[in-house]
């Protein structure tokens, strides 16, 4: 039994060894090593590695423990009084049996105690080193590895002094590895994370704009830019009236401030199935922009802080499948509402368009810098009402309106400051133009005649139109002078053929110059039997009061050079960029393509340049700022200067 005072004094020591980051002997020395010098004074190595045990390199005593030699018997042993050792606590405890502070008997307790106490806490250590992550184990184990000096083949350790700043860094390194792969695999606290929640993938980004829309005094302002679409989507317009057709402002300037919201989902169903989700604002449901007014008081929302809506901007199904993971060689099938999956520039397709339906991409690596790849999709761009004609019994047969499209390009990389992607498309839109009516005479703006949904359901302007309702004078209408409701359709069938290619420059990287071009031809367009029908992108009537001659056409090209960041990464990376386009009246659909150009008549019909560049303001922030100047093609002169300043955020 030891006296309160012996007890005292050991714990004392105990304290002291630890405070000072020496720990006892990992194994027994060698009795006959330890009576040679050369054996005494060298260093070990012996030392158990964190990969070979399990345990993590910093939790475990022992690896900063100094060798104790011992003069004979085994390591448990307390020092011989008379010995000389290279160890700092075994010298300690020589000095204190020497002073009479401790009896060789307790010196040896002591040090059996904390032989026992290394065992203890090596045994703690590699328990709870058990469930840390392997890759953590694997990086911290080569940084403390590094700092142990090659050892000669004896059985002590030494383990340099190790600065605590290193230990430090050395436990935050291991703690946030360990919290990573925590939340990764969800073992850190079993159940704290929802199985179900690694799966999905939240994205979002908000952007507000302020928009200028210019126009000089030469504008022709005696009712030369009628708004189609704004009589396509409502009652028929008469064309017998005395009132102008919905016309759109070529003459005022604008200035406005816009909003555009969206919040997304990507969710991973496992076996090569994903799913999407994306909501978006909008101040209507046009397929080309989900840019909202601020203010403007539209279809019973917005104006005096109403609310505004919100609508179904993405939903898909996708299946994918890669060739032994490889990227180079995959293949998937999306089905829903998607993004656009072709090669292409705002000259064919907005930004912000969604495309209904089906598509099927593939892409497969043939050579070293050189993957093809192949796209193809059916997409309904309208459907039929269930009960069309609503005002009868007699119901009339269907309009239904396609696009079938394919596209077939290759990636290449030329060498390593050259790559270059180049493709040929075909949208093939079936049944897109309007249709004549059979005969038949409309008493009221109600009354419908069997090809009205052969209208176009959205529209932007520049396209050539027809009128499509065959009204027939009777006495009822004044013998087609009052009552002349009518509707008008597309005067063209639409097969574009499209070459689309795109060539960057990266020897100053992070700084690329790209250049990026696209022209498409409407297959299906034949002027001599528009100019027999049309209603607009005429010339001026002639002296005889004749309708002037069609001047449409149906080629389209646009050109685009941008040098920058090729991704705004940091603050103050940057990007400008600058455009010339030039889009015949028939070269495209105008109700899908660019939404900003031209404003208010964005779509067709226009020629001009685009400047603008971009500026980060942190790694998910950046400002924008974009002119644009645009022309008429054909009909009366029309020019519109648009100015954008935006502000975006990702998320």
């Amino acid at each position: 039994m030891h006296t309160a005072k012996t007890f005292t004094r050991r714990r004392l020591l105990s304290a002291f060894l630890c405070v000072s980051g020496l720990a006892l002997p990992l194994h027994a020395a060698d009795p006959a090593s330890a009576s040679t010098p050369a054996a005494s004074g060298s260093a070990a190595a012996a030392m158990p590695s964190a990969a070979s045990t399990g345990k993590l390199p910093g939790n475990d005593p022992s690896l900063f423990a100094s060798s104790i030699p011992t003069n004979s018997g085994p390591a448990l042993s307390g020092p011989a009084p008379d010995s000389v050792s290279t160890s700092f606590a075994v010298n300690l405890l020589k000095r204190l049996v020497k002073k009479g502070v401790l009896n060789q008997e307790d010196a040896d307790e002591l040090m059996k105690d904390a032989q026992a106490d290394t065992a203890t806490a090596r045994a703690q250590a590699q328990a709870d080193a058990a469930n840390a992550s392997q890759a953590a184990v694997s990086q911290v184990t080569e940084k403390v590895q590094a700092m142990i000096p090659t050892a000669p083949s004896d059985d002590t350790v030494r383990v340099p002094y190790v600065p605590e700043v290193v230990k430090e860094q050395i436990a935050d390194e291991v703690k946030a590895g360990v919290i990573k792969q925590a939340l990764a695999e969800n073992w850190a606290a079993p159940r704290s994370i929802p199985d179900w929640l690694p799966r999905f993938r939240f994205t979002g980004d908000i952007r507000t704009r302020y928009e200028g829309d210019f126009f000089p005094d030469t504008n022709d302002d005696t009712g030369a830019f009628p708004n189609f679409n704004s009589i396509n989507t409502g009652a028929p317009f008469d064309v017998a009236g005395t009132e102008f057709s919905p016309q759109y402002d070529v003459d005022q300037d604008r200035e406005r401030f816009r909003e555009r919201a969206r919040l997304g989902v990507n969710v991973n169903l496992e076996d090569g199935f994903t799913a999407g989700l994306r909501l978006g604002s909008g101040q209507d449901d046009s397929p080309v922009t989900e840019n909202q007014t601020l203010g403007l008081a539209n279809s019973g929302q917005g104006g005096d802080f109403s609310k505004y809506s919100i609508w179904l901007d993405r939903a898909f199904l996708k299946y994918e499948y890669q060739v032994d993971g490889d990227r180079d060689k995959d293949f998937s099938v999306t089905v829903g509402r998607m993004d656009n999956p072709f090669f292409s520039t705002t000259l064919d397709w907005a930004r912000d368009l969604g495309f209904d339906g089906i598509t099927a991409q593939g892409r497969y690596k043939v050579a070293r810098g050189v993957t093809p790849f192949l796209t193809l999709g059916a997409y309904p761009v309208f459907n039929t009402d269930f009960n069309f004609a609503s005002n009868q019994p007699a119901k009339y047969e269907s309009e239904d309106k396609y696009l079938f499209a394919g596209q077939v390009g290759t990636d290449w990389t030329i060498n390593k400051d050259f790559n270059a992607k180049v493709a040929g498309a075909l949208y093939y839109f079936e049944n897109i133009e309007g249709h004549l009516s059979d005969p038949f005479t409309p008493l009221t703006s109600a009354d419908q005649g069997n090809t009205d949904d052969s209208r176009p359901a959205f529209a932007q302007n520049g396209n050539t139109y027809f009128p499509i309702r065959d009204i027939v004078p009777t006495a009822q209408n004044d013998f087609g002078t009052i009552d002349q409701f009518q509707y008008y359709g597309l005067a063209t069938p639409f097969h574009e053929l499209d070459v689309t290619g795109q060539l960057n420059y990266d020897h100053f990287a992070p700084i690329r110059v790209s250049l990026i071009g696209e022209v498409t031809d409407n297959l299906a367009w034949d002027g001599a039997k528009i100019n027999g029908i049309a209603v607009n992108n005429r010339g001026p009537n002639t002296a005889s009061g004749a309708l002037g001659n069609y001047q449409g056409g149906n080629i389209g090209w646009i050109l685009t050079l941008t040098v920058g960041h090729a991704a705004l990464e940091k603050l103050w990376d940057w990007s400008v960029d600058i455009g010339y386009r030039y889009v015949e009246s028939d070269a495209v659909v105008d109700g899908f393509n660019d939404s900003d150009f031209g404003a208010p008549l964005t779509g067709t019909n226009l020629k001009g340049y685009t400047v603008g560049g971009n500026l980060a303001l942190g790694k998910r922030v950046w400002l924008g700022l974009h002119l644009m100047s645009a022309d008429s093609i054909a009909g009366p002169p029309f020019k519109s200067d648009v100015v954008q300043f935006d502000i975006n955020g990702k998320f």
